[in-house]
């Protein structure tokens, strides 16, 4: 069983999203994707709203994903997609970071120097955990948005 994590034979030539495209002046070259891919590659998305993603403490995690669910209601407001897709990656991209360094001390769920072997669940910070769930409660708030949804189905069946 390849117990190594993906992003080590990563083929950044066939990923979608590339680092050097304006994602607002081309906004055709977007996809969707699964999940959180592409937020941190898509320019100027990534610059706008990365900049307020903090996750440490839950009153840090709730500012946070205030600030970035007030983007996503501008973008949805001024016909971005890609800017509201982008801004729900982030509030997703929060809960699952903050997960992860809730059920793993320091964020490391593979040990490097034992082949990638998973490390032992629960070692993580309970902290996080509470800013996990401020997260997750606006990543599903954003994806209940109806406008949302109309936007994303109609960009999925035009472009992917």
């Amino acid at each position: 069983m390849d117990r190594q994590p993906s992003y080590l034979h990563f083929d950044t030539g066939s990923y979608h999203w590339k680092p050097d495209i304006d994602y607002r002046q081309h906004p055709e070259l977007y996809h969707v994707g699964k999940g959180e891919q592409g937020v941190l590659i898509c320019e100027p998305y990534k610059s706008e709203i990365g900049q307020y993603w903090r996750f440490k403490t839950k009153a840090i995690a709730e500012e946070s994903s205030r600030m970035i669910f007030g983007l996503f209601g501008h973008y949805l407001k001024t016909g971005e997609f890609v800017g509201a897709d982008m801004a729900r990656k982030y509030l997703q991209m929060g809960y699952t970071r903050a997960r992860r360094y809730a059920n793993y001390k320091g964020g490391n769920k593979y040990n490097k120097e034992q082949d990638y072997a998973l490390l032992e669940r629960g070692t993580g910070d309970p902290e996080k955990a509470a800013a996990a769930e401020v997260f997750y409660q606006k990543w599903k708030e954003a994806e209940a948005n109806v406008l949302y949804k109309s936007m994303k189905k109609d960009w999925k069946n035009a472009r992917g």
